[in-house]
């Protein structure tokens, strides 16, 4: 499947835990999926509490603001995240499951027939910027500001610069919604209340920051598997094509395969510990998703992709109170995604790949593909 395993953590499983060397410390990772849903659960012992903490690693040197809902516990987080919540059902309404599928339709033809495409670049970065612009109801040409920030606004090149940058373009949208506000997100992040008060500035630039940030390369790193597998396995399209029931079982497969995020930050407010290994209070424990999508104490040989595999008792959207917002809209996508390729898609060649490797000092991970180059035959517009 991969010359890099999408599951380093076989070995450290049996233990439970791995201190990992992360983000110049030692941090706890929990492993398996049983351990890491109980302690996902204990916010009061494992806190999101933490701004810039809880990703690893830290955030401090590239967002001045506290990324919400994520960033905060109960009871606070409740009220928090139910501002944002309509925004992020907008992808179980038809008119915007419609919107999806023309955009997805139109970037396969546009991508289709030629001698070879970089599919990050050209196609999986472009469909996560264009749909993000109707989540955020704002004029699709946003989409090319989007797309210049790359995979990853921190991650990916000169992270403080592009984190400046994003900030001053949330806040120049943020102040024409207050001036003439209209039906996009800003607009509804300024007439907001939070406990009987308007959102401040910095708590509205919260949302807008992980809105940007959060869901972006896992999209992309999704969406990107996705074409990869289906040219590598041509005959597993196949099967979809034969039996459309296969469009959600594979997608939730690809999400837990694939575990786009590794693992996320908890700070613990006391003292606790974690399979023999004690945690300072203010210490980081993480909870290990990739690894507990593969716990094979729970999936039957979760080695392998099975497109068909059900039930799927996955954490790749999280766990808990903090479980993805952006689940819906990324579900749709990979959806969308799988049932285009099955109607508009004759096939797909494998070209040439390079991956997208997470490097740490006690493991190494392939997440996707950092380009990934194919031949995409599409089938006759006069055919439909």
């Amino acid at each position: 499947m991969s010359g890099c395993p999408y599951d380093p953590f076989k070995e450290h499983r049996k233990k439970g835990v791995l201190n990992a060397k992360l983000d110049g410390d030692e941090i706890p990772m929990i492993l398996r999926h049983k351990d890491l849903k109980l302690r996902a659960k204990d916010w009061e012992t494992y806190s999101s509490d933490a701004p810039f903490r809880v990703p690893i690693p830290a955030e401090e040197d590239v967002r001045t603001v506290r990324q919400l809902p994520l960033e905060v516990d109960p009871p606070e987080h409740t009220e928090y995240r139910a501002i944002a919540e309509p925004f992020f059902r907008k992808p179980l309404q038809a008119d915007f499951i419609q919107k999806i599928e023309n955009l997805i339709e139109e970037l396969l033809y546009a991508i289709g027939n030629n001698e070879a495409i970089e599919i990050v670049s050209q196609f999986s970065l472009p469909l996560q910027s264009r749909a993000l612009t109707y989540l955020l109801g704002v004029p699709e040409s946003e989409a090319d500001e989007l797309i210049s920030w790359g995979t990853h606004v921190f991650r990916t090149g000169d992270g403080k610069q592009k984190g400046a940058q994003m900030e001053a373009y949330i806040n120049a949208w943020l102040d024409k919604a207050e001036e003439n506000p209209g039906d996009d997100f800003y607009s509804a992040l300024t007439q907001a209340q939070y406990r009987g008060r308007h959102l401040t500035r910095e708590e509205m630039a919260g949302y807008c920051n992980i809105m940007f940030a959060g869901g972006r390369d896992t999209v992309i790193n999704s969406v990107s598997f996705i074409m990869g597998y289906f040219a590598q396995h041509p005959d597993r399209l196949d099967q979809v094509r034969e039996n459309p029931s296969f469009i959600k079982t594979a997608t939730e497969e690809f999400v837990r395969y694939v575990s786009p995020v590794t693992h996320i930050g908890r700070v613990c407010p006391v003292e606790t510990e974690v399979h023999g290994h004690k945690v300072k209070e203010g210490q980081r424990i993480t909870l290990g998703f990739a690894s507990a999508n593969h716990d094979e104490t729970v999936f039957d040989s979760p080695e392998e992709v099975r497109i068909d595999r059900k039930p799927n008792p996955h954490v790749g959207f999280g766990f808990g109170i903090h479980n993805c917002l952006g689940a819906h809209h990324a579900r749709l996508i990979m959806r969308t995604l799988i049932k285009k390729l099955c109607e508009r898609v004759e096939t797909l060649e494998w070209v040439d790949a390079k991956e997208n490797l997470e490097v740490e000092e006690d493991y190494t991970r392939t997440v996707s593909y950092e380009s990934l180059t194919l031949k995409v035959q599409t089938k006759s517009l006069d055919a439909h």
